[in-house]
């Protein structure tokens, strides 16, 4: 089977829920919904605009509102904290492919710490099994601790606290004013959740499905989960022999060998309309930024830790994209004092010229935005092209 680049870019909006095909319920399912569908949404502490992890899913559910990821966390238990390729939200459904990796990998130089305060971690299991959920705050930092910076600097809980978590001792029972409350795991996870543990065709059909399923078509070396993980050298061979993954020839790009996801080919058949969306810059379908300069030909880096004197789009300049191509970035920020949606610098692509297609869902897009941002105005500094400008505010101020 041959796929152009454009058809591996319709199955990564299908498989993304990006084209419109989802078919959602209200509430909080709809949000566990995105999450289940997509394996997990990254959180992320920038506050420019929504937190990446409100961002993702608002995207693909318009009525997201921020308390509902919490609710699932904290109170419904429907979804978990832990490590994907960054902190995320992860479905619990999910959780028995997790916990065989908690402590699986722990850094020598933590093992030699455990060693050494054994005393700590027991005192912190000690103090939450007793008292129940606790964050760091609410440990004292030893006589003459000079704190630092990153871990070296942490007080000795918050070490402690660390890695139980990545040991899966802890884990987030919520999360106060954005700071992580820590409780033990089986107060959090639901009874057999983490049970049976799979064996090595189960975790290797996993894997085939949250990396192929997610995206729709992958090249061979792209198959893979958490940077490095992937299914064992027979996994593929099996799935497409079982009909659960078809080989491709991508025929603009080269010839290494790809796969792609059986169930989502049928989405191929289905007209799509050209959506607009803003994206966040952790957004599940453009985190691999390699793998996604290779199949949308546009180079995306975060420049807020970028030196300003050396940023091209701006400090949190976020894709835009329409239909399957990536148009412009947009530097943006919500003004939580003004409630004030603030345009710092809408850039377009050199090769982009369709403004007079594109400034009405641009619009609509930018105050279903606000709204999410809780911004009743706007604010629209500067637009690349210049002539563009004042017909952005004209649409901005007619809807």
């Amino acid at each position: 089977m041959k796929l152009s680049l454009a058809n591996v870019r319709r199955l990564a909006l299908a498989c993304q829920g990006l084209d419109g095909g989802w078919d959602l319920p209200e509430g909080k399912p709809g949000a566990l919904e995105v999450v289940n569908r997509l394996g997990y949404a990254q959180i992320d502490t920038l506050y420019v605009v929504q937190r990446a992890h409100h961002h993702v899913v608002w995207s693909r559910f318009p009525d997201y509102r921020p308390e509902m990821l919490y609710e699932l966390l904290a109170a419904d238990r429907q979804i978990f904290e832990w490590w994907t390729h960054a902190a995320s939200y992860i479905p619990m459904d999910d959780f028995r492919f997790f916990a065989p990796r908690m402590s699986a990998t722990l850094h020598p130089r933590r093992k030699a710490w455990i060693a050494e305060n054994q005393d700590v971690l027991d005192h912190v299991v000690a103090r939450i099994r007793r008292e129940g959920a606790l964050g760091t705050s609410d440990f004292q930092s030893p006589e003459g601790h000079a704190s630092g910076s990153w871990w070296s600097g942490w007080k000795p809980a918050k070490r402690a606290l660390e890695i139980l978590f990545n040991e899966g001792v802890m884990l987030v029972s919520a999360r106060q004013n954005f700071q992580r409350l820590y409780d033990l795991r089986e107060r959090i996870v639901p009874e057999g959740a983490d049970r049976p543990e799979p064996d090595q065709i189960e975790m290797d059909d996993y894997i085939l499905r949250r990396s192929l399923g997610s995206l729709g078509a992958l090249p061979e070396r792209e198959v893979r989960l958490w940077r490095r993980t992937r299914p064992s050298t027979t996994a593929l061979q099996r799935a497409v022999d079982a009909g659960l993954v078809t080989p491709v020839e991508v025929d603009d790009d080269g010839d290494e060998p790809w796969y792609a996801w059986t169930a989502a080919l049928p989405a191929l058949d289905v007209p799509a309309a050209a959506r607009l969306h803003i994206l966040s810059p952790f957004d599940n379908l453009i985190i691999r930024r390699p793998l996604m300069e290779r199949i949308y030909g546009f180079h995306y880096r975060m420049e807020c830790y970028v030196p300003k004197a050396k940023r091209k789009y701006g400090y949190f300049s976020l894709p835009v994209l329409w239909g399957d191509r990536f148009v412009a970035r947009v530097d943006i920020k919500a003004d939580r004092a003004s409630k004030t949606l603030i345009v710092r610098h809408l850039y377009f692509e050199p090769e982009f010229a369709a403004y007079d297609e594109i400034l009405e869902p641009l619009a609509q897009e930018l105050h279903a935005f606000a709204v999410f941002n809780v911004c009743d105005d706007f604010a629209v500094e500067k637009v690349t092209p210049l002539h563009v400008q004042d017909s952005l505010v004209r649409e901005l101020d007619r809807i």
